[in-house]
């Protein structure tokens, strides 16, 4: 498998599963985006990042996409296995530096229990 191979697959893409997380995710609010995590199999977890036209022209959309995307990679083989989750980015994300938003977005899975604990 390669690498790009391996990359899609921690993607929510499937409308179905995304219909799912909408109706049954349980939300976390945040000051910067909205997650719904929903508990679908023994999988490994999948992220699905969902940007509206509410938020702005496709330049500013597909940018805070790639922001999320990035953060969803850094920290994804900290999930807990078996999970969808939606992100809803709020215009705010933009503004702030990425390491604040990697910090809340950590603080955000360990409120719904989706961050494995560290050893060492």
């Amino acid at each position: 498998m390669s690498k790009q191979q391996g990359q899609k697959g921690i993607f929510l893409r499937a409308s179905r599963d995304i219909e799912t997380v909408k109706r049954h995710g349980r939300r976390i609010s945040t000051a910067l985006f909205n997650l719904l995590a929903y508990k679908m199999d023994d999988a490994p977890s999948r992220v699905g990042i969902v940007v509206g036209k509410r938020f702005g022209n496709a330049v500013r959309r597909n940018r805070v996409k790639r922001v999320f995307r990035t953060l969803v990679r850094q920290l994804h083989q900290e999930l807990v296995p078996g999970h969808a989750l939606l992100v809803f980015p709020k215009r705010e994300a933009l503004l702030q530096p990425s390491e604040e938003l990697k910090r809340m977005w950590a603080t955000s899975l360990q409120r719904v229990h989706l961050f494995r604990p560290r050893s060492g």
